[in-house]
């Protein structure tokens, strides 16, 4: 099979040696005399034009998607919208019946598109100029604010309680251990994992050893926790993987598109939501079992086991 460009070849020769007509060398090479009539007026081929297919289910989502991933230009890299969320918000906000597969490949194609226009509106040219300062003229400041979210799961079945801190400190992270024993009606009998964060440890010593904090120490007593600390470094980086994937799973379902706060005050707000979003994902199955999370981890026989209860006295 010959290409448009050697078939207008072949017409233009014939037309040239053999003095061929128009309906003559339609005849002779199949095609239209439209097409003749192209290849004796130039010896490129114009260009196919494509048909413009109608989208009825993506052309009205279009503008919708662009808008998400417009807003990923000024996300954190972490909070970005993956394709599962965008069509998980148009399923929610625009009621949309579209397959996950059309989503996917609208995304893959669109994202570069957009970031490719954002980069030419600002007029950005890879590269670098070398700076030169003179002595004790210019100076530099970074002030970054970040907030941080507390996560403890129940290893067996999966639920979660989340809580965004707006520190690491100690009063944040015991906070978080009493929003989570609230909210699940107890404290988990076994061990609970940790890392060898300072909110916790003082001192890492030889294998499992620990110089706990004395605040930490006090908090434990109070509430009835068993502690396990994971081993530092790569070492024990498998130790509790279930919460360190539960943290990015959640924070892309969640966060994104990221939350937006006036002030520190907002974070109530904000842990309000996450409390429903808690609550909302106990309809979720895990690993394909049979029943929901929320219905695991409600389960008599199997949290009761699992679970010691507490009492305003105890702690």
């Amino acid at each position: 099979m010959v290409s448009r460009v050697e078939l207008f070849a072949l017409i233009r020769r014939d037309a040239r040696v053999e003095g061929l007509s128009v309906r003559a060398l339609a005849e002779r090479h199949g095609v239209h005399r439209r097409t003749v009539r192209q290849a004796l007026g130039s010896a490129v081929p114009p260009p196919r034009k494509m048909p413009v297919r109608s989208s009825p289910v993506t052309g009205p989502l279009r503008g919708a998607m662009d808008e998400m991933l417009r807003a990923d230009l000024d996300a954190p890299r972490k909070q970005r919208h993956t394709a599962h969320r965008i069509w998980e918000r148009l399923v929610d906000e625009h009621d949309a019946t579209i397959a996950y597969r059309t989503v996917s490949k609208y995304v893959a194609a669109r994202r570069p598109q957009i970031e490719l226009e954002a980069r030419n509106r600002a007029g950005v040219v890879e590269g670098f100029v070398p700076q030169t300062h003179l002595l004790g003229q210019d100076a530099e400041v970074d002030f970054d604010t970040k907030c941080f979210l507390f996560t403890l799961r129940m290893s067996f079945s999966g639920k979660a309680i989340h809580r965004v801190c707006s520190s690491q400190g100690q009063e944040a992270f015991f906070a978080g251990h009493v929003a989570a024993f609230t909210e699940l009606g107890g404290v988990p009998a076994g061990e609970i994992r940790y890392d060898n964060l300072s909110s916790a440890v003082r001192r890492v010593c030889f294998g499992r050893s620990r110089v706990e904090t004395g605040r930490w120490v006090l908090f434990k007593s109070a509430y009835g926790i068993t502690s396990f600390y994971c081993m530092p470094g790569k070492e024990g980086a498998h130790e509790k993987g279930g919460v360190e994937g539960e943290g990015g799973r959640f924070r892309r379902r969640w966060f994104v598109p990221v939350p937006k706060i006036a002030d520190i005050s907002g974070l109530a707000g904000i842990n309000d939501r996450l409390a429903a979003a808690d609550r909302a994902e106990d309809a979720r199955r895990i690993d394909q079992r049979v029943t929901t999370m929320g219905r695991t981890s409600r389960s008599r026989r199997r949290f009761w086991r699992r679970c010691r209860w507490t009492s305003s006295t105890s702690r």
